[in-house]
């Protein structure tokens, strides 16, 4: 179970506050007390998803779809200083994510830590330019 504070949520709302998506994916949050598997399972029934697997592994394998874009060097250095603006309006304005599904993608990424987030991608990413 990934878990984010109060504290983590307001810093989110914060700097998503330009994004209606992101301020109902955070009420979402706050209501399923910070579980973020159980927030993204909800929010992916409102989207029109049908998860159907396990709560943690469909959060993990929908962020992992997302990694491509998140671990990208142009995004890298705003995430690793947790300013999610950025990105979070590039996921929402590309739709490479559904719009109330990006914040717990984002959150969850966090949670991870964002080198270790990026780590199997940059290890793909070495290989190649070898």
């Amino acid at each position: 179970m990934t878990q984010v504070t109060p504290a983590e949520v307001a810093k989110f709302r914060s700097q998503l506050a330009d994004y209606p998506d992101a301020i109902s994916a955070l009420q979402v949050i706050e209501d399923c007390e910070g579980n973020l598997e159980d927030a993204a399972m909800v929010l992916a029934i409102r989207a029109g998803q049908q998860p159907e697997i396990a709560n943690s592994d469909w959060l993990d394998s929908l962020a992992k779809k997302c990694r491509a874009v998140i671990c990208k060097d142009e995004f890298r250095s705003s995430l690793i200083a947790e300013d999610f603006t950025l990105i979070a309006g590039h996921l929402t304005a590309t739709k490479f994510c559904p719009a109330l599904l990006v914040t717990p993608v984002l959150m969850y990424a966090a949670q991870q830590g964002i080198n270790s987030f990026c780590e199997p991608l940059d290890a793909v990413s070495e290989r190649i330019s070898l």
